[in-house]
């Protein structure tokens, strides 16, 4: 079922940004048939339970963990870093499901995160200046030339490793490594090496407490401990792949983006009558909307009765990107302009991207600042009267030296011992972990008086 004049390729005829340049538009057709002739990377039935769960994140009932690469990297196409970041992911997602007494939706940016926006179409290096670096689906990170030239052969590559990816993390969260009793073990010894390890030592009581009652209960062996729901997502931001992976679906003739779960429209893409915009309207899947502090409220409104012209709960998320100065002051009348228009939403806070300072040569972030912002995005929730729905981090179950700060207390001397991100800094594997028991405290301090605590097999 087609939206009113919506076709897969009706993006092309709208104004575009972030657009790479391929010198040669043959390749690009032939690849772009290609990948059309491919099996879908997800389903369309995989793509409904996600807006459903996420339907329920809407209404206060769930809460969203979206985490992992800032771009993922051919070079990294391993198996232990997929399994690393996948087990952080599943360490966050317990502390927070008792942290908020409610199920936690796991959403990775996982197994298609290849192309990133930049804000110039050029870098310059010793007075050398060349195409920036777009992901790896579009060119290489080297500073060459040739390795700026963007290929259309890279998508053919990043789709078989998003294929490889999806089925090492399907493995992974049916085959008993989700195991809940497994999950909480490696939690302990977080805890234990953790400078704050009081701090967290009453969650991790409480959990343990669970888990026994649970088996007093003769439940430990049902499936829902043993398994977890795990959804894949990126930003829609390459056009020419996302349409060549839609497809429609056979059970109701409504057409979805099979590259992921769940897609999002980046801060600088976001315009109400652009390309990516145009596309994302018309594909079923569950959508994100990334929402920096240059956004208008009208504007915001306008975007959302696009994106979700039905208002069907769990079609669209909105991703808060301010900055831990601007929060407080940008966020709230958002808030109240949507709430005003009655607009089903779910809102997320990605307290990441607009905290990003230099240190040298080097690109960081403070995790002071991070907890700051996703404080204050708590806070202009419980001034407004909505719900915070969830997190959206980028972070790896690598251990990197990309942000400052943390119980470790790194500094910006410690950033050259293991800075690997080809973009963005991220989180390593303790600092997301020590950012969900701290997100934990937050929402339990929140919790209204007399509310239960979550079911296990919410896990």
């Amino acid at each position: 079922m087609t939206v009113r004049g919506w076709q897969p390729g009706s993006w092309r005829e709208m104004p575009i940004r972030q657009v790479p340049d391929y010198p040669d538009q043959a390749r690009l057709n032939a690849m772009e048939a290609r990948l059309a002739s491919f099996p879908p990377l997800v389903f369309a039935g995989e793509a409904r339970r996600l807006q459903q769960a996420l339907a329920l994140a809407g209404q206060g009932r769930a809460f969203v963990l979206q985490g992992g690469d800032c771009a993922e990297s051919f070079a990294d196409f391993k198996a232990n870093p997929i399994r690393d970041t996948f087990r952080v992911l599943l360490q966050m997602a317990v502390v927070l499901t008792f942290g908020a007494s409610l199920p936690v939706v796991k959403l990775g940016r996982m197994a298609g995160q290849f192309a990133k926006p930049r804000s110039s179409d050029t870098e310059t290096q010793d007075g050398v200046t060349l195409p920036s670096y777009r992901g790896d689906i579009i060119n290489g990170p080297e500073f060459t030339p040739e390795a700026r030239i963007p290929d259309p052969g890279r998508m053919e590559f990043a789709y078989m490793q998003s294929a490889g990816t999806l089925n090492l993390l399907r493995a992974f969260a049916t085959g008993g490594y989700a195991d809940l009793h497994e999950v909480h073990r490696w939690n302990l010894g977080f805890v234990a090496r953790s400078p704050l390890a009081e701090r967290y030592q009453d969650l991790a009581n409480r959990i343990d407490e669970t888990l026994r009652f649970m088996a007093a209960c003769g439940v430990a062996s049902a499936p829902q401990m043993r398994e977890t729901e795990f959804y894949t997502s990126h930003e829609a931001l390459l056009l020419p792949y996302e349409e060549a992976l839609t497809r429609v679906d056979s059970t109701t003739g409504d057409w979805y983006a099979c590259s992921a779960h769940f897609l999002w429209i980046g801060d600088r893409t976001r315009q109400p009558d652009g390309a990516h915009v145009e596309f994302l309207r018309g594909v079923k899947n569950p959508l994100g909307l990334k929402v920096g502090p240059t956004t208008d409220a009208d504007e915001l409104v306008r975007l959302t009765e696009i994106l979700n012209p039905e208002n069907i709960p769990g079609r669209l998320t909105l991703i808060s990107r301010m900055g831990a100065q601007k929060v407080g002051e940008k966020l709230p009348p958002l808030l109240r302009a949507i709430q005003r228009a009655g607009r089903e939403v779910v809102w997320l806070c990605d307290p990441m991207h607009g905290n990003t300072h230099t240190a040298g040569s080097y690109k960081t972030r403070s995790f002071d600042s991070i907890l700051a912002e996703l404080r204050g995005f708590f806070d202009a929730h419980q001034e407004v009267g909505t719900w915070p729905g969830g997190v959206h981090v980028e972070m790896t179950g690598s251990n990197v030296t990309e942000c400052v700060g943390g119980a470790h207390r790194l500094t910006e001397a410690d950033l050259s011992a293991n800075y690997a991100t080809f973009c963005d800094p991220r989180l390593n594997a303790e600092q997301a972990l020590e950012l969900a028991f701290l997100v934990a405290e937050e929402l339990k301090a929140r919790r209204p008086e007399g509310a239960a605590l979550p079911l296990i097999a919410a896990q």
